[in-house]
């Protein structure tokens, strides 16, 4: 299966994701890496799935660790923690099934968007 990312970017905050495909095998774990640079001292995270020209799912958000919230149809096998000490919000995705060959995006944002 092939999961894409894609890269977003804004003036001065902004998130870098790995351009291209992960390739992986139905049952195993996918990692997507998400970096961020942001002027605020707030820090919140999202990861958002796309499947063909479906409106984008909201997955989770993290703004500290494992803090922030997770939509409930994704509890079971998608997990994030944030490391503000390296900037770093990966996606993990674990017993993968073919329904998760999607486009996955990591956004920023400064304030807290209610899910």
């Amino acid at each position: 299966m092939c999961l894409g990312m894609n890269t977003t970017l804004a003036q001065k905050d902004n998130v870098l994701q790995a351009k291209g495909e992960e390739t992986a095998a139905a049952g195993g774990t996918v990692t997507l890496g998400c970096q961020y640079n942001s002027s605020s001292s707030n820090h919140y995270l999202y990861w958002y799935k796309q499947d063909g020209n479906n409106s984008p799912k909201f997955i989770l958000m993290r703004y500290s660790g494992d803090d922030g919230n997770t939509a409930e149809e994704f509890k079971e096998r998608f997990s994030s923690t944030l490391d503000s000490s390296i900037r770093s919000v990966p996606l993990k995705i674990q017993k993968l099934q073919l329904s998760d060959s999607a486009v996955y995006y990591c956004l920023l944002s400064s304030s807290s968007h209610k899910k």
